[in-house]
């Protein structure tokens, strides 16, 4: 570990502690004396975010912290409320042990915890996140959320079921049969 005085490239750990989600040091140097603390992590396995347009990103933290920094921006929050809403979001979804997961779902779970936590800063996410296509949908989330009605037709996490057998849903055979129609027509 190099001294963040001296940059030597050594130092010994003094005092070493458990804390919520590593280890914290402290560090002297070996050469100039300076006490210093580092935090460790451990590294989980790699995360993948699937989005919207079906491209496969690498989950970053620190995107998310930023945007949601970006909803809660001149809020009256609690220190640390910001980090802590993160982290339980970064713990979830590594607890629920895929490599590959929906954007979608990172999102509605960012939704729920800004519903409990700031309603501004939810309102302020919601309007990016849902990309509304005007005012009266945007009034209609926050008539909802001044009434306590749950919001309907919104979540993106798992698709409505629809009867197979109904006129035009998309179903095996209505796939089928239209790669068949696109078959013939090129012969």
């Amino acid at each position: 570990m190099d001294c963040p005085y001296c940059k030597y490239f050594d130092s010994k750990v003094v005092d070493s502690r458990d804390v919520d989600d590593g280890i914290r040091r402290r560090r002297e140097c070996l050469q100039c004396g300076a006490r210093f603390t580092t935090y460790e992590r451990i590294q989980p396995a790699s995360l993948f975010v699937i989005k919207k347009d079906r491209r496969r990103e690498e989950f970053r933290r620190d995107k998310l912290l930023t945007g949601i920094r970006k909803a809660c921006e001149k809020r009256t929050l609690p220190s640390g409320a910001v980090e802590k809403l993160v982290d339980d979001i970064e713990a979830e979804l590594y607890q629920l042990g895929k490599t590959e997961i929906s954007g979608t779902v990172i999102g509605d779970m960012v939704m729920d915890r800004l519903k409990k936590l700031d309603h501004i800063a939810y309102v302020r996410f919601a309007s990016v996140y849902r990309e509304f296509e005007d005012i009266t949908a945007l009034k209609k989330v926050v008539d909802n959320l001044v009434s306590g009605e749950p919001e309907a037709g919104f979540s993106t996490a798992q698709l409505p079921l629809l009867p197979a057998d109904r006129e035009g849903a998309p179903g095996r055979n209505r796939v089928r049969k239209t790669t068949e129609e696109r078959l013939n027509s090129t012969l």
